[in-house]
């Protein structure tokens, strides 16, 4: 029988097998396996194992090399298992990975079960489970692996909770006259974080409660220094509350007023319960400044935005919606994703619209700002100040740190049916913080890019309007004007690629322009063969669109995006695109995912689509930006490919591109599709 394997995050990565410890081999193993575990049996897209290793300026071989360094680490631990063995403890999963974990062989889960149990029982339980989980750390989350300052959100998001339940574990032992039990791991934090004042504030409390008042007025004195040395402010009200705490307590030479100080009164629930008694500050805040409690009457926030007046069709989209939510309790989370200009936005506003009545708490809305021109992308902090507000948090009541916001969050919404619609997510790291954790609550979110690695999420995939629907569309805009030319309306829809942001275009044109008739704007369309040009001043729009997605690509996959628009056909194999970049068929495939993810061409039967108004803004893009001599160097080399018989299930000659009537729909995809392996 083999050995089990145990994990530990919570300072150096290491793995063990039985009692014997595993070499996890290169840095950049082990900072995989690192985020592997830090997600704790979650699924790691191999796009952000790119992006842990190389940032913003990956290898073109990058795809290739995260694969490799994955069945390194699976060997390492299961040298006796076949590849993709069914037992495996290290699978693909989609466009990612994850490891099957028990939950007491990582150091994380076990400090998380103990933490919680923490929580629900009295202090002096509370004080020896605290005890035993901060026991687990031994230096940083994957201490050792960071280079050029630079740690992943995933660490700092780990680190997070141990501070927090530092925090916790000193308000706990504060309260049982405990201080000696947890004055240890709190020296330790308060060294790890020298400017983290809420730490720093229990930690003067904890001094003086144990006896050690000079030092404790000696560590305000360091962090006062700190702050105005360092950031350039005075200690704040926390701070300065339990420095004067300790500072009458010296001056009255008698009892422990820091320790009584947070010895609740009975009947008052332990630190980070929810919500707060009458008088009893929010969990975070230390020590009690003027009292805080949720108010008695709380404004049901209203946050939808109005339903779209055009919205039609998408029935199959509404009714899978609807069957998901209906099929499985579990599910927290909807996220919608699909190319631009697809509809996203309108489909998650028409259903939240749908839904609200299911939820008699509210409903919050925000703009995360994942693609969009101008504006930096929202933070998680900043989409949860605002929501924390809007459930009645005051501002000064909010904590500082993302978990602590989180987790306040969270508490807040177990006890109700709010409705949060998230608009333009860039990615599942963006909204991991902002899904509920419990209770009846729900989110709605959209992205370009498939979210599929977060517990409770169910993504859910828009493709493009069928026939009917584009005419219905056309018909609710023009009026009369469609039912009158119905040839121009299904040119119109053609030339649109039944996409609903050009459909919307190009009615709005219609309307605004009197004298242009609906014949005239199709003529106009058929005449730009292709081009975005044929949109006239709603040309700007649409590339606008388009641009938001690209802004995010790689110069690797950007590139291969505007040589893609030179290949005569509506789609193509990875080999032919490999012979158009000039790359190796491996590489490109890596690229070839990169414009999956952002949803620039779709996989289509083993080979990939892009549609035509995307493709005629990469010919466009190519035009402005590739040298005349590279790009026909690029379709030579797509020629000589093709005379070798190297893409022979497209025997069809080069010649010019097909026009939008003659390309095929671009259908629903999954990021399971064997093209994402």
């Amino acid at each position: 029988m083999t050995a089990p394997l145990s994990f530990a995050l919570l300072g150096p990565v290491r793995a063990w097998r039985g009692g014997s410890e595993i070499d996890l081999g290169t840095r950049q193993q082990r900072l995989l396996l690192a985020l592997l575990l830090a997600r704790a049996g979650d699924v790691v897209s191999v796009a952000e194992l790119v992006d842990l290793l190389w940032a913003s300026d990956p290898p073109p071989s990058a795809v290739n090399v995260v694969h490799r360094h994955v069945g390194m680490l699976r060997r390492r631990f299961e040298p006796d298992l076949p590849t993709r063995a069914a037992g495996s403890v290290l699978v693909r999963h989609g466009a990612g990975y994850r490891l099957r974990i028990d939950p007491e062989s990582l150091d994380l889960l076990r400090f998380r079960r103990l933490v919680a149990e923490a929580g629900t029982g009295p202090d002096e339980r509370a004080v020896a489970r605290y005890r035993e989980a901060l026991a687990l750390w031994r230096d940083r989350c994957a201490a050792g692996l960071h280079a050029g300052g630079r740690t992943h959100p995933e660490f700092v998001a780990v680190d997070g909770e141990r501070f927090a339940a530092v925090r916790a574990a000193a308000d706990a032992a504060l309260r049982a006259g405990r201080v000696d039990a947890v004055l240890p791991a709190l020296r330790r934090a308060a060294e790890d974080e020298p400017l983290d004042e809420a730490l720093r504030a229990r930690l003067l409390l904890a001094l003086a409660a144990a006896g050690r008042r000079g030092e404790a007025l000696a560590a305000y004195a360091d962090i006062a220094h700190r702050l105005a040395d360092e950031l350039g402010i005075q200690p704040g009200r926390e701070l300065r509350a339990a420095r004067d705490l300790v500072g009458r307590d010296a001056a009255g030479g008698g009892g422990t007023p820091a320790a009584a100080a947070v010895r609740p009164e009975p009947g008052v629930p332990p630190a980070g319960s929810w919500p707060p008694r009458p008088g009893v500050p929010p969990a975070g805040s230390w020590p009690p400044g003027p009292a805080w409690a949720p108010p008695s009457h709380v404004e049901v926030p209203a946050q939808l935005p109005a339903d779209h007046p055009y919205f039609t069709g998408r029935r199959a989209a509404v009714a899978a919606a609807e069957r998901l939510l209906a099929g499985d309790g579990r599910i927290s989370a909807l996220a919608i994703d699909g190319m631009a200009g697809v509809g996203k936005t309108a489909l998650a506003v028409h259903l939240a619209h749908r839904l609200a009545a299911r939820y008699p708490d509210g409903q919050l809305h925000a703009d995360l700002r994942g693609f969009g021109p101008g504006d930096p992308v929202m933070t998680p902090t900043e989409a949860l100040r605002g929501f924390l507000w809007s459930l009645g948090v005051p501002p000064p009541a909010i904590p500082a740190e993302l978990h602590a916001q989180a987790g306040l969050y969270r508490s807040i919404l177990a006890g109700r049916q709010v409705l949060i619609l998230l608009d333009n997510c860039r990615d599942g790291e963006q909204l991991r913080h902002l899904l509920p954790g419990t209770g009846g609550s729900l989110v709605i979110a959209t992205s370009r890019r498939r979210i599929t690695a977060l517990a409770g999420a169910q993504p859910l995939h828009l493709g493009l309007l069928t026939g009917a629907e584009a005419r219905d569309l056309l018909s609710r805009r023009l009026g009369g004007a469609a039912t009158a030319h119905p040839a121009a309306v299904d040119e119109i829809i053609a030339r649109c690629g039944r996409l609903p942001l050009a459909l919307a275009l190009v009615a709005t044109r219609g309307v605004g322009r009197p004298g242009l008739s609906l014949p005239a704007v199709a003529g106009e369309l058929a005449e730009a063969a292709g081009r975005l040009t044929g949109f006239g001043e709603a040309r700007a729009d649409l590339a606008a669109a388009f641009s938001w997605s690209y802004r995010v690509l790689t110069p690797g996959a950007a590139r291969l995006f505007r040589l893609l628009a030179l290949h005569p056909a509506g789609e193509v194999s990875a080999d032919a695109a490999a012979a158009l970049a000039g790359l190796p068929v491996r590489a490109t495939r890596g690229l070839l995912a990169e414009l999956a993810a952002q949803r620039l061409i779709e996989p289509a039967a083993g080979r990939w689509r892009m549609h035509d108004l995307l493709r005629a803004y990469a010919l466009e893009l190519g035009e402005e930006q590739d040298d005349a001599a590279g790009r026909a160097a690029a379709v030579e080399r797509l020629h000589d490919h093709r005379r070798l018989g190297g893409d022979g299930s497209d025997p069809r000659p080069a010649g010019p591109a097909p026009s939008a009537s003659d390309a095929a729909p671009a259908g629903t995809a999954s990021e399971a599709d064997p093209q994402y392996r």
